[in-house]
């Protein structure tokens, strides 16, 4: 190869070192934050708020360092249409929620039963969907943002998909109840959020699909991801072993996960969407409007 050739070859390294760096800095402002929120005796604040806190401002400087671009170059520009792929994701999200607990419902093998003394609160109930959409949003920026980006610079979209999902469901083995069921499936849950944005290239569709996931789950009276949210007046009373109810963990370790998983794939491939522009994925339109 000519000497022109070897200067324009990519560095091998660039994309674990941006993304590595992301990681670092993500870790310590994300425990800065929480040790914040935790010593105001919010505990559901200090595992919604921090996470997007830490990755909007990494995001921000490591977009800023890495490219000289800003943090909505990631994919979340507002334009004409976005919302539309924020609404799809959130109904395709809702839906996958609601089939994992209709199933068992009506294959006799889970019912609903009231909780003595818990009301609903519509006030509640909004708070909570407020507090779930900045984690969704917040866990969307730091691995479907700039790290799985940069490292799709590197090294190409599916290692780079597979990798930051197999990572995303690693680091949920500590939450309460995990198990390696648990991990895998949201393994599988992170790759299908890469997979939708490899489709929108935006972070629109992966947000709303995190979202409507995480928002349904509570309010159909289950744990999400080993925390238990009370937001109404009833939860899911289970007649099958841990392999279908996930145990404390909640349904995202059951069986029953892994198949609506498959499910949402489908969909996530064949559903319409609005294809965006990020920068980190198509640099060469940036500039240019996104085609309808």
């Amino acid at each position: 190869m000519s000497k022109g050739g070897e200067l324009n070859r990519p560095d091998p390294f660039r994309p674990l070192l941006g993304a590595g760096l992301f990681a670092f800095g993500y870790y310590i402002l994300l425990n800065l934050a929480a040790t914040v929120a935790q010593f105001l005796g919010r505990a559901m604040v200090a595992q919604t708020i921090p996470p997007l806190i830490a990755a909007s401002i990494v995001g921000a400087l490591a977009m800023a360092i890495f490219e000289s671009r800003n943090l909505s170059d990631l994919g979340l520009h507002w334009r004409e249409g976005t919302g539309r792929n924020l609404l799809t994701g959130i109904a395709i999200g809702c839906g996958g929620a609601v089939l994992l607990i209709l199933a068992p419902v009506v294959a006799g093998i889970a019912h609903f039963e009231r909780v003595p003394g818990a009301a609903f609160s519509a006030r509640a109930a909004l708070f909570t969907l407020a507090l779930l959409s900045c984690g969704a949003a917040g866990e969307e920026i730091a691995f479907r943002g700039f790290p799985l980006q940069f490292l799709i610079r590197g090294y190409g979209a599916w290692v780079s998909v597979v990798g930051i999902g197999v990572l995303f469901g690693l680091l949920h083995g500590f939450n309460p109840g995990a198990t390696p069921l648990s991990m895998a499936n949201t393994a599988g849950f992170g790759i299908l959020f890469g997979v939708a944005l490899l489709r929108s290239h935006d972070l629109w569709l992966p947000i709303g699909l995190h979202f409507g996931w995480n928002a349904a789950l509570p309010f159909l009276g289950v744990e999400l991801s080993g925390f238990t949210i009370q937001v109404v007046g009833y939860r899911l009373i289970w007649r099958a072993g841990n392999l279908w109810s996930g145990g404390t963990y909640g349904p995202e370790a059951s069986l029953l996960a892994s198949a609506v998983l498959l499910v949402l794939f489908v969909i996530v491939r064949k559903v319409p969407v609005r294809r965006e522009v990020a920068y980190l994925l198509d640099p060469e339109q940036e500039d240019s409007p996104p085609a309808p």
